[in-house]
């Protein structure tokens, strides 16, 4: 893994005009960059400042970062002669791929390239993707503030013992890992709002499983109450129908109809007797009557026979003798006829009387008429279909609660709950051995890294000719002595303060690149031009001489100290002319 910066093209930024200047940065020594500014007469009058120099480092932070190193507005990194068409391009290899960036203003532009593949940028604002400076940033490993003390040091960053105590440790913690821990631990709670939001979501999909299993239960159970009620119904008139049979079933019907028969058999033969006694007693009437007729018609007779009026009892004539005793004699013959028949109709009935027999008792019936014991009869059919009935009678809510039992209710799986829950607590024990300052985890990292911090704190102010003893302590404290007294860093001089900023930025860049990648670029701007002694410098050349040939950096030393030139390789001169700045496109060798 390496993070590797291979150029620089620079355009109508800060003092650079609209012709592009360009800078390679895969080489493997020690450049000194000097400033010649002919707008003020250049290298006879010894003008080097306002150049451009540091210009190069704005613009490398610029190209990764959409900032500059120092704080000056963006508006403010436009030429201002020019006053548009800004682009600054870097290129670098990283972990063996290669990208580039394209950012300018006037018009806003963020180009980001990775393989020569351009990248989507999410949102409108060109120049400013928040998202794609992200990615960016989350693909360089480097944080703004770790960029500005390893790899471009400048004398207008503020020192870092003289940062806030809170603001030291945040760059110590990102420096030795435990950011890495914090960051992890940001990623692991979102992890765990994730997981509780999928709780939450979990509880809610339950919960509306409950709900609805309870509604089912409660459509169930009120089914289920229904049916009892049916089922109750439908005993309670089997149990009426049944005691209606019962109740008629006392009734020998079938006797009591037999019995109605019998007794109408009875009433029309009691009823014949007694049209036959009166007929009989009609006939002996009858037959005496006419006999009494027939016995005074023959007196009668017997009185005309001896011509005398049977009324009057006088003589009667001939003519009227004859005449009456031919009445007479007719009259006896119909009477005798008539006692005859009536004679013959008594022994006719009499027959039919004696033929008839006695008439014996009349029968006791429970109705009163024929007609209610038919209809006795027929209920008793009734109420037994009834009862038939109502017992092949379907119980209306059996199926449908079956049915709703088996299939509506769903069984609650708390498989996944169990799942989160397990998850969530697992996430609570990781995330506090990530944040807590009693982890063992955080405690580890920091004491292994802290050692080699202050092994390598401790060889380059050795090298560099600082007496006083710098260490980092478990807390991430600093604690600064120099023969046992313990100091501030502005109880140290200038010159001893760039000695400490130089061991300190160079101790940093040690630990970074053991812990996440080496980085081949490497600026001084400054730094050892004011308040060094001439040790101070040899010392600080010494030690970046060896850091590019022993470590293959590329290594940038900005100066104003022309007689440095004769003590490097390499002379990169920016020149100031016309109010534009130009890089020497060929790095003059010594």
């Amino acid at each position: 893994m390496s993070f590797v910066v291979k150029d620089l093209t620079v355009k109508n930024f800060m003092s650079v005009g609209n012709a592009t200047q360009a800078i390679r940065f895969d080489r493997k020594d020690l450049t000194l960059v000097l400033g010649q500014n002919l707008d003020l007469g250049g290298d006879d009058t010894g003008a080097r400042n306002g150049t451009g120099k540091t210009t190069i480092i704005n613009a490398l932070s610029y190209a990764l970062y959409g900032e500059a190193l120092t704080k000056i507005r963006k508006e403010n990194l436009i030429n201002k002669t020019n006053g548009k068409a800004m682009m600054v391009t870097i290129e670098f290899e990283k972990d063996g791929v290669d990208y580039k960036i394209e950012r300018g203003r006037k018009p806003n532009t963020l180009k980001f390239f990775v393989g020569n593949i351009e990248q989507e940028i999410k949102d409108e604002a060109q120049g400013d993707s928040r998202e794609t400076q992200g990615a960016i940033e989350n693909m360089l490993g480097m944080s703004h503030d770790m960029f500005k003390h390893i790899v471009a040091l400048n004398t207008y960053t503020e020192p870092f013992l003289s940062l806030k105590a809170a603001e030291q440790r945040v760059m110590i913690e990102q420096l030795l890992g435990v950011t890495q821990l914090s960051e992890k631990a940001e990623a692991l709670k979102e992890q765990m709002k994730a997981a509780r939001d999928s709780i939450t979501k979990e509880e809610y999909r339950i919960k509306a499983v409950q709900d609805a299993n309870k509604r089912m239960e409660d459509q169930i159970a009120n089914l289920v109450r229904r049916q009892k009620m049916w089922q109750d119904k439908k005993q309670e008139d089997l149990e009426k129908l049944a005691v209606a049979y019962d109740e008629l079933g006392k009734i020998d019907i079938e006797a009591e109809l037999l019995a109605h028969q019998q007794l109408a058999a009875y009433t029309a033969k009691e009823l014949k007797i007694k049209e036959l006694k009166k007929y009989i007693a009609q006939n002996e009437r009858d037959e005496q009557r006419e006999a009494r007729t027939v016995e005074k018609i023959k007196t009668e007779i017997n009185s005309l026979k001896e011509h005398k009026c049977h009324a009057c009892g006088q003589e009667l004539h001939d003519n009227n003798h004859e005449s009456l005793l031919t009445v007479k004699e007719k009259e006896l013959q119909d009477a005798a006829l008539n006692a005859l028949a009536a004679n013959t109709q008594f022994i006719e009935n009499s027959q039919a009387l004696a033929d008839l027999g006695e008439l014996g008792h009349a029968l006791t019936t429970f109705y009163e008429r024929e007609a209610d014991a038919f209809e006795h009869r027929a209920s008793l059919g009734t109420i037994l279909s009834q009862i038939t009935a109502k017992q092949e009678e379907a119980d209306p809510y059996a199926d449908q609660i079956t049915e709703m039992t088996a299939k509506a209710l769903e069984e609650i799986d708390y498989d996944e709950m169990n799942r989160l829950t397990n998850l969530v607590e697992h996430q609570d024990f990781l995330h506090k051995l990530l944040t807590s300052k009693d982890s063992f985890v955080r405690k580890r990292i920091i004491d292994q890294n802290l050692s080699y911090l202050n092994q390598r704190l401790s060889y380059y102010l050795d090298k560099i000719g600082l007496p006083h003893t710098v260490i980092f302590l478990n807390d991430l404290t600093v604690n600064i002595t120099e023969l046992g007294r313990e100091l501030d860093f502005d109880n140290l001089s200038r010159g001893e303060r760039n000695r400490l900023i130089l061991s300190l930025s160079w101790a940093f860049r040690d630990v970074y690149e053991s812990l996440y990648q080496p980085i081949n670029l490497l600026f001084i701007d400054e730094v050892v031009d004011s308040g060094m002694d001439a040790s101070g410098v040899d010392s600080a050349l010494g030690i970046l001489k060896k850091m590019s040939r022993d470590r293959n950096k590329s290594v940038w030393l900005v100066s104003h100290k022309d007689e440095l030139s004769s003590r490097v390789n390499n002379v990169l001169t920016v020149t100031k002319e016309n109010g534009f700045t130009t890089y020497g496109t060929d790095i003059d060798t010594q």
